[in-house]
């Protein structure tokens, strides 16, 4: 039962996630602090971005690189930040649901060495039990070879007596 709550948890949370960046987003761009320091994030982002872009298409990285203006610097900026809270909560969630699925795993792996240990304890239970059948057969037939053939016959009298009386109510 607790599975489908945990996966019905991390899907509400990852669903709630887009309307909590929507409003980081909506409020990044009005502080002023904020702002300005989103605005330089965005700068350095489009030079990275601008350099990479034209080292895979062949074209001179020495080009000065314009900055954007500064609304198209808050609106990637706050395009950044939205995209990077939905993938630490996507994150959060995975590992989550990786910690969870390893405990999971433990604990069967712990039932299943307990279960082993049983059948172990078990087994020497029942190797014991053996070895002490074994003995007292071995003590039984001993003692028949000290008594002779009358010995053995009158230990088969006594067991054949026995299989009469069972056979008769019948």
């Amino acid at each position: 039962m607790a599975l489908p709550v945990a996966k019905l948890g991390t899907l509400a949370l990852r669903t709630l996630s887009k309307p909590i960046a929507s409003r980081l987003k909506s409020q990044a761009a009005v502080h002023p602090k904020f702002r300005n320091f989103i605005i330089s994030i965005a700068q350095i982002n489009h030079r990275i971005t601008t350099r990479i872009q034209r080292r895979i298409y062949g074209h001179a990285t020495d080009v000065e690189i314009r900055p954007l203006n500064e609304e198209k610097a808050v609106q990637a900026a706050t395009d950044l930040i939205g995209e990077a809270f939905i993938f630490s909560v996507a994150v959060a969630a995975l590992i989550f649901e990786v910690q969870r699925s390893a405990r999971s795993e433990a604990r069967k792996e712990e039932a299943r060495k307990q279960e082993l240990e049983e059948l172990k304890q078990r087994e020497e239970s029942l190797s014991k039990d053996l070895e002490e059948l074994k003995l007292r057969l071995g003590e039984i037939e001993r003692l028949a070879k000290g008594r002779g053939l009358s010995g053995i016959l009158n230990f088969k009298g006594v067991h054949g007596a026995e299989s009469s009386k069972a056979a008769a109510p019948a």
